[in-house]
C-alpha cells in the first residue's frame, strides 16, 4: 500500500466581510469562496490523499461548519476547530464536541491579539488544561515576538500536544533570523512541541522569491525539530496570494529530498496522521 499522504493545513470559508476581516485589500484574490471541491483538484494533482481543515474564524460556528464539510467529504479526515478557551464552561462545551470523531483540536488566532502574552494569561490556560485529558491537540499561530509566551504554555503543559503554525512565520522577505531563530530552537526543545512546514510562501517576497529564500529557516527548523516532528501543509487558500498549491508543495518536497524514503513518507503524511489521528494502516508508515 503506498504511504497516505496529509496536508496538515488548510482552510475552507465562505466569504464573509465581517467574519473575514484580516482578508484586506493585499489579500483581495482570496474574498471569494473556497470549498472542498475547490481543493480536491489541487490534492489530486500533488497526490494528496487527505486533508486538515483548520479554523479561519474565532467563532463556535466555525468549528461546527468545517466539521460538517468534513462529513460530507472523506479527505477531509480531521478539523482543527476554534472554542473559547478562557470560558469558565469550557469543560463542558469540550466534552459536547468530543462526539465528533474528526475533531481532532483547537486553535486561535493569537498572532492578532495585541497582548503578546495572550497565551499565558490565566484564563486561556486554563482552557489549555482542559484539552490533554481529552486527547485534543492545540495548534500555535503566533509571530517571532509571542514566541516566548508559546515556550511558557507549552513548557507548562509537557502532557499536551502542540504544533507551531508556518514555523512561527519569521521575516523571509527581509532575511532576518533574529530574533525568531534563538526562539524557536528554545521551542523545539520541547518535546511536546512539534511544527508544520506551511505558510512559508507568504512571508516571502510573493513576486520574485525563489527557493533558496526558505533554505535558512527550512534549514534551522529540520535540525532543531528532526524530521518525525515535523508534517507539510499548504496554508490552501492564503498560499495563492504568492504561489500556486502545486509550487508551495514542490518547495517542501524538494527540501526534503535529501532525507530517508522513511523520513519523508512522515514529514509529508506520517507525522500528521498520528498527531491528528487521522487512520493510517501500519505499513503505510514503513514504506
Amino acid at each position: 500500500m503506498s504511504p497516505l499522504r496529509v496536508d496538515a493545513h488548510q482552510h475552507f470559508w465562505r466569504y464573509d466581510p465581517l467574519e473575514l476581516a484580516w482578508i484586506d485589500d493585499s489579500l483581495a484574490m482570496l474574498r471569494r469562496d473556497f470549498l472542498p471541491e475547490d481543493l480536491a483538484p489541487h490534492l489530486q494533482a500533488d497526490g494528496i490523499d487527505a486533508c486538515v481543515a483548520v479554523q479561519a474564524r474565532s467563532t463556535a460556528a466555525e468549528t461546527e461548519f468545517l466539521l460538517e464539510l468534513a462529513e460530507r467529504h472523506p479527505f477531509v479526515s480531521a478539523v482543527v476547530g476554534w472554542v473559547d478557551l478562557r470560558s469558565p464552561a469550557i469543560e463542558v462545551e469540550l466534552d459536547r464536541l468530543r462526539a465528533h470523531a474528526k475533531l481532532a483540536g483547537f486553535r486561535h488566532i493569537a498572532q492578532a491579539e495585541p497582548d503578546d502574552r495572550f497565551l499565558v494569561s490565566p484564563e486561556f490556560m486554563r482552557g489549555i488544561g482542559a484539552l490533554a485529558k481529552r486527547a485534543f491537540t492545540y495548534d500555535l499561530l503566533v509571530v517571532p515576538r509571542q514566541l516566548p509566551a508559546a515556550l511558557e504554555l507549552a513548557r507548562a503543559f509537557p502532557a499536551q500536544r502542540f504544533v507551531l503554525d508556518h514555523i512561527a512565520k519569521p521575516e523571509i522577505r527581509s532575511g532576518a533570523l533574529e530574533p525568531w531563530a534563538t526562539r524557536v530552537r528554545a521551542l523545539a526543545r520541547l518535546p511536546n512541541v512539534h511544527c508544520k512546514l506551511s505558510g512559508l510562501v507568504t512571508e516571502a517576497d510573493w513576486a520574485r522569491f525563489t527557493a533558496a529564500d526558505f533554505t535558512p529557516y527550512l534549514e534551522l527548523i529540520l535540525e532543531a525539530f528532526g524530521p518525525s516532528r515535523l508534517m507539510f501543509g499548504s496554508d490552501w487558500p492564503v498560499c495563492l496570494v504568492a504561489a500556486s498549491y502545486s509550487r508551495g508543495a514542490a518547495l517542501v518536497r524538494d527540501f526534503i529530498a535529501r532525507l530517508s524514503a522513511r523520513e519523508q513518507t512522515a514529514i509529508l503524511g506520517g507525522n500528521a496522521a498520528a498527531f491528528y489521528g487521522i487512520g493510517v494502516p501500519p505499513e503505510a508508515l514503513d514504506a
